[in-house]
């Protein structure tokens, strides 16, 4: 089995594996945090999650207000999670699909490839028609598909 084949079954794979949480992307995150959010529903209080964390209540407040300006670690976020008897959820999840951006980084490689090719072409008097354009075109994304070279 030829490399490019792989990766297309293990994109294919991880596409149907992120199914399920791509809907998380919908979700806003509460304007308190996810944190606070859910410490105060559970009706706990920031002493009450520091003991559970062995932290002070100050560390709380602070881990609190880092949540919301994005600096905390996955660390801190799976043992507080834990202390509120949550599970952390971390992932991505592709704005598209994996194939689309796949598709897409070809199609801009090959593109540029192409821009290059013909003003060398233009510049030794050379036209090519645009069905052949467009021929050498899909040529090259299938090109850079299987070669695997979509990002260098």
């Amino acid at each position: 089995m030829k490399r490019s084949d792989k990766i297309k079954i293990i994109r294919k794979q991880l596409t149907d594996s992120l199914k399920p949480i791509s809907k998380l992307v919908e979700i806003d995150r509460p304007h308190t945090g996810w944190i606070r959010a859910i410490r105060t529903a559970l009706g706990m209080s920031m002493a009450t999650l520091a003991g559970r964390l062995e932290v002070n209540k100050s560390r709380i407040s602070k881990i609190e207000q880092d949540e919301i300006a994005g600096n905390l670690t996955v660390k801190t976020m799976q043992k507080v999670a834990d202390g509120l008897d949550c599970v952390f959820v971390y992932g991505f999840v592709p704005r598209s699909s994996l194939e689309e951006t796949v598709q897409k980084q070809a199609y801009l490689k090959a593109s540029e490839e192409l821009r290059k090719l013909l003003h060398t072409m233009k510049l030794e008097a050379q036209n090519i028609s645009d069905n052949d354009r467009q021929k050498l075109l899909n040529q090259m994304i299938n090109q850079s598909l299987e070669s695997g070279s979509l990002w260098k």
